[in-house]
């Protein structure tokens, strides 16, 4: 696991271990960057199934929760049958767009 800070940004990538135990170590580690926007980056990890994502669930809503953006980059799987709580990008680029409409949209008050 490799953790990367831009500003307001925490960029979690993910190389080797499996998907519960990246879970594990960030719901260890939570507390650095929980006021921060998260990019799970999973984008060198072959094949990932839904239920991979879904494992990502209770910590999405957690974080999203406290009015701060999660995000999850992978191209392995198809965004559009992951849950709707979980945002997933197929590009590093998505990623970044999506936390800055979030974030217009909650200096906005939507």
């Amino acid at each position: 696991m490799i953790i990367d800070q831009e500003e307001n940004i925490t960029i979690i990538t993910q190389e080797k271990a499996s998907i519960i135990e990246l879970v594990k170590k960030i719901e260890a580690l939570y507390p650095k960057f929980k006021k921060h926007n998260i990019i799970i980056k999973l984008s060198s990890l072959g094949t990932i199934a839904l239920q991979d994502i879904i494992e990502f669930l209770r910590l999405s809503n957690t974080h999203r929760a406290s009015k701060q953006s999660f995000v999850i980059v992978t191209n392995a799987i198809n965004p559009n049958e992951t849950p709707e709580e979980i945002i997933v990008v197929p590009t590093l680029k998505e990623a970044y767009d999506i936390i800055d409409m979030e974030e217009m949209e909650r200096d906005l008050g939507f």
